[in-house]
């Protein structure tokens, strides 16, 4: 018995003793990054002086130094941002998804006879619009238009300002009122709108309806989220239990594609509504204490049973993944879509000197089955490259489906507008149209539609065309023997591409995409959102699933 008493106290001053020893080392280390911060800290303030002192003209000292901060965090990853007390309003909107405004999205574009050319664009060219104003907000109820060129914010021009600055200037302290000097297509002169700002919330649930139809042997219920801001797992249950209570709905589909995520606590009691209690549903791991915690369920759920499946794409990021991932991993959910973004880094938010904040990534997040969400080569991922099937991160779909977008004719009208501001057109010389559930676009429409190009002088360039006349180019000054540079220039008509032609060939394409930027003037996002769903394949793919 004393032996044995002896052995633990023995024991004890070991595990006492590693514990001091660690605790040690820890403190050492601690000492030494804070002694190598102090040193960095030392020579920035000691060059800001330098420079202070010499340097023949005045400094702007906030934004030197906002720069730097700025340079400085870029190197660390895209989500660690600095804040400063002038931008708390693009932070709370982040956090809280209110801000207060008119209710817009605004975009800047070339002037139309600008569009689809090579010339250089610089902002002095670049015309601010009003793209999509959102249901029941000021801008729409102040009668603001989709295509409504904005051509000044209380006087001041926007001419050489950039998309944020005209932003800023919209935004402001609900009630009071901003004045927007508009031009718009059909209206001889420009004209004013007064439009009293509002505490602008968006709609987490963009879009919820039952699905039904004879080949289905019940009713199946689709929402759409399309973020996780305050509210939003309220906003979802909501939806759920309107079509599950009130519109018979046996099955669910959560489209979470193009969701970037947003508050973790919203994913987990969205989690919960499907999940028993206490159950895992993600890990964060940092570097300390306070960074490493588990999120489990707090309820029984309500849907337990529900049968579900989530669809997922490139662009599902953070919370979305969590959702996605959890459900996967708990044998809740079949995914279907495309691996999911890989952002599995948390940030936190603190305050700074001077009002401002900080949002620092602080740990990762880890799902039930200990997978990390974080993609190894965000980097790629952030230019837009699809991740590698083995590559660690992201959200594995069970289901993978091809991304099925393309550059083609109808990817080259789009990205120069011309959907936009046809729809523009059309909606002057329509007073109304179908529902989205019926609404459809002749054959004679795009016939219209292709003279409105004539119009506009389209040049119809695709990848292969642009290739061929460098390499013309590039024959010629390499002095290419005349015979070769014969053959290559008889390429000329083949690979020279008839945009009428390409126009027929994906005549489907184009009538789904322009009208779904029709529809948009008429029926605003919801409206856009239904007819939409007429032509998503990954939807029909998980329509045959839960069959």
């Amino acid at each position: 018995m004393i032996g044995k008493k002896i052995y633990c106290q023995l024991t004890g001053l070991a595990v006492l003793s590693i514990f001091c020893f660690q605790s040690s080392v820890i403190h050492a280390q601690e000492r030494q990054n804070t002694s190598r911060a102090d040193e960095c800290i030392t020579i920035f303030n000691d060059i800001l002086r330098q420079v202070d002192v010499n340097y023949v003209d005045t400094l702007n000292y906030e934004g030197l130094t906002e720069t730097a901060i700025n340079a400085m965090l870029r190197e660390i990853d895209p989500y660690t941002v600095y804040y400063p007390k002038k931008n708390d309003r693009d932070l709370r909107m982040l956090t809280t998804g209110k801000y207060g405004g008119i209710g817009s999205i605004i975009q800047q574009r070339p002037r139309p006879e600008a569009r689809g050319k090579k010339a250089k664009v610089d902002k002095d060219s670049l015309w601010t619009y009003a793209v999509n104003p959102y249901e029941g907000k000021p801008a729409q109820r102040a009668g603001v238009q989709a295509g409504d060129r904005i051509l000044s914010v209380d006087g001041k021009s926007t001419a050489g300002l950039s998309v944020s600055e005209v932003s800023n200037n919209l935004r402001g302290v609900p009630g009071t009122t901003v004045v927007l000097e508009l031009e718009r297509e059909g209206v001889a002169k420009p004209f004013k709108v007064s439009i009293v700002r509002e505490d602008i919330h968006l709609d987490a649930v963009s879009y919820y309806t039952v699905l039904t139809a004879d080949t289905l042997p019940e009713p199946v219920a689709y929402i759409a989220l399309s973020e996780f801001t305050e509210g939003s797992a309220q906003a979802f249950s909501n939806a759920l239990d309107d079509l599950y209570y009130n519109q018979g709905a046996r099955k669910l589909i959560i489209d979470l594609r193009g969701n970037g995520g947003g508050i973790v606590d919203e994913a987990i009691q969205i989690v919960n509504l499907f999940v028993d209690r206490d159950q895992t549903v993600v890990e964060t791991r940092g570097k300390t204490s306070q960074s490493n915690r588990v999120y489990k369920t707090r309820n029984n759920p309500r849907y337990k049973d529900l049968p579900i499946v989530v669809l997922v794409d490139k662009h599902s990021a953070s919370a979305s993944e969590i959702v996605s991932g959890a459900l996967q991993d708990l044998g809740r959910a079949k995914l279907i879509g495309q691996r999911t973004f890989g952002k599995g880094l948390v940030q936190n938010v603190r305050p700074v000197a001077y009002g401002g904040h900080i949002k620092v990534t602080t740990s990762k997040y880890y799902l039930p089955s200990g997978r990390c969400i974080q993609a190894i080569d965000y980097s790629e991922r952030q230019k837009g490259h699809e991740l590698k099937k083995d590559t660690a991160g992201g959200i594995l779909p069970d289901i993978v489906l091809s991304d099925s977008s393309k550059v083609d004719i109808s990817y080259s009208l789009y990205i120069n507008h011309y959907f936009f501001d046809y729809a523009t057109r059309y909606h002057r010389l329509h007073d109304s149209i179908a529902t989205p559930l019926a609404f459809e676009l002749t054959d004679d429409e795009i016939e219209e539609f292709c003279k409105f190009l004539d119009e506009r002088k389209f040049k119809y360039e695709t990848e292969t065309s642009k290739f061929y006349t460098d390499m013309i180019k590039m024959a010629r000054i390499e002095d290419i023997d005349s015979t070769t540079l014969a053959s290559l220039e008889a390429l000329e008509p083949m690979l020279t591409p008839n945009y009428q032609e390409a126009v027929m060939r994906n005549k489907e394409e184009i009538k789904q995409l322009l009208g779904s930027e029709i529809v948009l003037r008429y029926f605003y996002q919801k409206g856009q959102a239904a007819y939409n769903l007429r032509f998503d394949k990954e939807l029909k793919r998980a329509l045959q699933e839960l069959k």
